[in-house]
């Protein structure tokens, strides 16, 4: 007797009131950065300031896929992966064996992004060890790796890649929304949201659960491979250092999105709102001159707030007492 098809209905975008608040929040932190800067916010500069988020808009998205698969799904290595990629790039790629041609560089990134995914994949769906764990000690390993082939910043890029974040800044960001679409309109796309939404269920009507998972994170290593092409864009050179900043930052960028830490609610649009209001929120602050520990009190204060959000006994609680009054 065959499973019944598992069918996911997935919420409207403005279904779910987090991100509701991310998009106005988005509104009203760009009119801010516009009053505080309108020369960087201008329309020929849109090009520049899409190169400066590009890496955080990505690295958010890859940090999600997990994040939908549910069951605790979740991706830490995503920054020291990006790190790792870049120094690569510069030292042994560009460095060492003295390729510079996209063709080259662009499949490198993308196989070390689909390679790391796939471990974290292995780890974490298939051997079944616990996502949080099994992330934590790859960025570990990526970060010690990082230090270990170029332990401080140096090198440069080509101009075609320094154009990714410059006039060309559209271009990595638009092939991954184009790739988001396309996989939007596969059956892996429903099968994902309904293993994050009740595994259990998906598990009942014949899905591979771990499966899924495992894809989720490949596919999220794959975006972090575009993101590294992008942050190496941005720096002109290899930094060890700069990739483990991002990890914070995309979690609390996907989770003020509205995309659901406990899996089967979001996509690429929540966790791109959600990204864009760290990105402008980060450039607000240093417009002040505050300092690198502000802002990563600020991070780590907008993870909080995002969190509770989500928290649906918060949630029940609120429109308990709203109800009781």
């Amino acid at each position: 007797m065959s499973a019944d098809p598992v069918t996911f209905r997935k919420p409207p975008f403005w279904g779910r009131s987090e991100t509701r608040l991310a998009a106005i929040l988005f509104v009203v932190l760009l009119a801010f950065n516009v009053f505080l800067n309108p020369v960087r916010f201008s329309p020929g500069n849109w090009p520049a300031v899409l190169g400066l988020a590009s890496p955080l808009l990505l690295a958010t998205l890859a940090a999600t896929l997990p994040f939908l698969a549910g069951r605790g799904s979740i991706d830490v290595s995503v920054g020291p992966l990006m790190g790792l990629i870049n120094v690569i790039i510069i030292k042994v790629v560009i460095g060492d064996l003295g390729l510079t041609a996209p063709w080259i560089i662009v499949p490198a990134a993308l196989l070390f992004g689909l390679a790391s995914g796939a471990l974290n994949g292995l780890l974490a769906a298939i051997l079944r060890i616990q996502p949080i764990v099994a992330t934590l000690a790859t960025y570990l390993i990526y970060s010690g790796l990082a230090l270990s082939i170029l332990p401080s910043p140096s090198g440069s890029v080509p101009g075609w890649l320094s154009s990714l974040a410059g006039p060309m800044s559209i271009l990595p960001v638009g092939l991954v929304v184009i790739a988001w679409i396309l996989i939007k309109r596969l059956p892996f796309y429903e099968l994902l949201m309904a293993v994050g939404s009740d595994d259990r269920a998906a598990f009942t009507a014949g899905v591979g659960v771990p499966a899924i998972r495992f894809f989720s994170y490949v596919l999220g290593g794959l975006i972090a491979g575009v993101a590294a092409l992008a942050l190496t864009a941005l720096i002109g050179s290899g930094d060890p250092n700069i990739g483990p900043g991002y990890t914070l930052i995309a979690i609390a960028a996907t989770a003020l999105g509205g995309v659901s830490l406990a899996g089967g609610v979001g996509g690429l649009a929540a966790a791109f709102i959600g990204a864009a209001d760290i990105f402008l929120l980060q450039n607000m602050l240093t417009s002040f001159n505050v300092s690198t520990f502000v802002l990563q009190a600020a991070y780590g204060s907008v993870l909080v707030l995002a969190v509770c959000l989500n928290s649906e006994k918060l949630k029940q609680r609120f429109q308990t007492w709203m109800e009781s009054r």
